[in-house]
């Protein structure tokens, strides 16, 4: 399995993080611009195939965001091995009470734009690791990793059949599990912070589901100041991301 990416941020991390998984960059004839000329100066560094497309080529694909939008740009992509996820054990290889950190888990996020968001975020604050559920959830394709800018190399993943197994095996570890819910009644602001604890976010439209509920040591709320009462569950994992990991 390949996928191809369109983000140049993506691609240069890749190349930095596990440049043996890049298996040949493609470019037009035209100048792709300043990133796609690092990732190509960076590939060509550890001989890796670098092909030509041709407009004819091109006309046949669907337009990507990433791609520039200039006539005077030309056209280019990378193409890699997926990032391999890692066992549970792996995952929580670094839980210390001496220093304690974040972990997230995704209960069923469908919108590979929303867990590619996650992701950056998730790599900027520097969470330890992140949960994914295996069914009903947006698969690690192409789309997860331009939209994360790099952030997937930066973050350990684990794919899990049994988000509820998942859980019981973090707390015997040591972690706190803290749900998320725009209808709790404690907020946010009032849950401890000098704990291990694994952050779950629930489904774009359903939020957390009821079996992951009754496995949370606490379930919290992003406070509202206004008439709108739920966020983007990206925006609001990094909003909480923020709350724990920053001094700011």
């Amino acid at each position: 399995m390949s996928l191809i990416l369109k983000n140049p941020h993506s691609a240069l991390e890749v190349l930095r993080e596990r440049h043996i998984d890049v298996l040949e960059v493609n470019v037009s004839s035209r100048n792709p611009g300043n990133y796609w000329n690092d990732v190509i100066n960076l590939a060509i560094k550890h001989n890796i195939p670098i092909g030509q497309q041709t407009s004819a080529q091109k006309s046949g694909r669907r337009k990507n965001k990433f791609e520039p939008k200039s006539e005077r740009v030309g056209f280019a992509e990378t193409v890699i091995k997926p990032r391999m996820d890692v066992s549970l054990e792996q995952l929580w290889a670094d839980v210390n009470e001496d220093n304690v950190g974040v972990w997230l888990a995704l209960d069923q996020i469908q919108d590979p734009h929303n867990v590619g968001a996650i992701f950056r975020s998730a790599a900027f604050f520097g969470i330890r690791g992140l949960i994914l559920t295996k069914d009903r959830s947006a698969p690690m394709n192409s789309s997860v990793y331009d939209v994360a800018s790099g952030g997937v190399e930066h973050v350990p993943f684990s794919v899990q059949p049994n988000l509820s197994r998942a859980l019981t095996q973090a707390k015997e570890k040591g972690l706190w599990i803290l749900g998320t819910s725009e209808h709790a009644t404690e907020t946010v602001k009032n849950v401890d912070r000098g704990r291990n604890w694994l952050i779950i976010l629930g489904n774009e439209e359903k939020g957390i589901r009821q079996l992951t509920e009754k496995k949370c040591d606490v379930v919290c709320q992003i406070p509202s100041d206004s008439k709108v009462d739920s966020l983007n569950v990206s925006v609001a994992a990094g909003i909480l991301m923020a709350s724990f990991t920053s001094s700011v």
